[in-house]
């Protein structure tokens, strides 16, 4: 357990103050300031044999950290002015007067070195968690849970109409727990969904008190994305509950044994019936406002899909070096049509993958596939798996989908608190949960 403590300091801190995407909340500077406190503790106290963990994910790791590295680096005039999309503001140096200047490959370059800084999260969260063996992924385990519970509960006292003001996230009024964005909250309580029954049959393979509890919070997780007023969150739910039933049916079964056959198809029914029931008195109760809003918004009228042809018209002027990270406000105001125009900004492209794409170009494109192709040939290994492991890689694996899912209607990957569990899901799903006691910190 005193091993274990950086780690529980470090991800209550991002549960905290890393729930917003936003470069000036305050919640950004406590995050990275975690993460760099956790990385220097663990230069002066690590042992290094068990720090490198898994060595693909960490160069998927290193290769994100490097592109907007490398879009930060100054350009001579003629090299930069040879970039798509560059030739306005080469207009603007002439127009000015001036003679071109070395410029970075990034068009805004304070953005790009928000989104470098920004990686040190991630970073740390690798090193913390890369010599854990499977007791202490084990503890991570119940560590996120416990976490989603009490978020649930902040959004319920949220639903309720009490006043939680998060001073380190920029809060909406809207029922979005430590998060700054109600689809983020949806998708954090969504993968509750998958860890609940997880978490059940970890703790106990026999039938025992955890596996009520863990069919109570699953149902108290969806009354909470349902009133979250997240469509995106309904979608990441319905992948979190299926996937806590595929990853822990065959425990289940085993569980089962001692009784007759229809036991356990009769719990199933049981459980889909309590859970329709459930979702039918939000809905008859006007609590389901996830639901509402995906009855009565008007696709059409929605801004991620009105602003999706200019997205692809800007993707297409940068191909394939790309405008730079985390730039997309003001290169979108740039090329934003009359017809668009209204009293908020757009921040985002509202698919992540498509700005990831539209920031890095081609170097993004590709790094954007082998990472999916990890994924893929990971969670393929994952599922024909048979070993001690295989329910936490499982597990990991339906975590990233829920991501790229939730990825596809806004951008949960960019809020710290996502990040970590991102790299801990990615860590799960690499099957190096060590059997050894080995710590990323020596022991006394």
């Amino acid at each position: 357990m005193p091993l274990a403590i950086p780690f529980l300091v470090f991800i209550g801190v991002l549960w905290v103050a890393g729930g917003a995407s936003r470069a000036d909340v305050a919640g950004q500077v406590v995050s990275r300031a975690a993460a760099w406190v956790a990385l220097v503790t663990l230069i002066i106290l690590g042992d290094r044999r068990s720090l490198i963990g898994d060595r693909q994910v960490l160069a998927l790791l290193v290769a994100t950290i490097l592109l907007p590295l490398v879009q930060i680096i100054p350009l001579p005039p003629s090299w930069w002015s040879g970039l798509p999309g560059r030739g306005i503001f080469l207009e603007a140096a002439t127009a000015a007067g001036m003679a071109q200047p070395w410029r970075p490959w990034a068009i805004v370059p304070s953005a790009a070195w928000n989104a470098l800084f920004s990686l040190v999260v991630p970073l740390a969260t690798y090193f913390l968690i890369a010599g854990f063996g499977r007791v202490g992924h084990l503890l991570m385990l119940r560590t996120l849970l416990i976490l989603i519970v009490v978020s649930t509960v902040v959004g319920l006292m949220q639903f309720s109409g009490v006043n939680v003001d998060n001073p380190f996230v920029n809060g909406s009024g809207e029922v979005n727990g430590m998060f700054a964005n109600h689809n983020h909250f949806a998708l954090f309580i969504a993968m509750g969904c998958l860890l609940a029954p997880v978490w059940a049959f970890c703790e106990s393979r026999k039938p025992g008190w955890q596996h009520p509890v863990a069919l109570g919070l699953v149902s108290l997780f969806i009354l909470t994305i349902l009133s979250s007023g997240s469509r995106a969150g309904m979608i990441a739910g319905l992948i979190g509950v299926s996937g806590g039933f595929l990853v822990t049916q065959g425990d289940a079964r085993k569980a089962l044994r001692r009784y007759p056959r229809w036991v356990f198809p009769a719990l199933i029914a049981a459980t889909l019936v309590s859970v329709t029931g459930l979702v039918l008195l939000s809905v008859m109760s006007d609590r389901a406002m996830s639901i509402h809003r995906a009855m009565t918004v008007d696709v059409s009228q929605d801004m991620r899909s009105r602003a999706l042809p200019v997205v692809l018209k800007m993707i297409r002027e940068y191909f394939p070096v790309g405008s730079g990270f985390g730039g997309f406000d003001p290169i979108f105001r740039l090329h934003e049509p009359f017809a668009l125009l209204k009293p908020t900004y757009f921040n985002h492209a509202h698919n992540d993958f498509l700005e990831i794409v539209l920031d890095a170009g081609l170097p993004g494109l590709i790094l954007l596939m082998l990472a999916i192709g990890w994924w893929m040939w990971g969670s393929i290994d994952a599922w024909r798996s048979r070993g001690e492991d295989a329910g936490l890689r499982r597990t990991g694996s339906i975590m990233l989908l829920m991501v790229f899912a939730a990825s596809v209607f806004d951008y949960p990957a960019r809020t710290p608190i996502i990040m970590a569990v991102i790299v801990i899901a990615a860590i799960w799903l690499s099957g190096y949960a060590r059997q050894s006691a080995a710590s990323a910190l020596r022991q006394p």
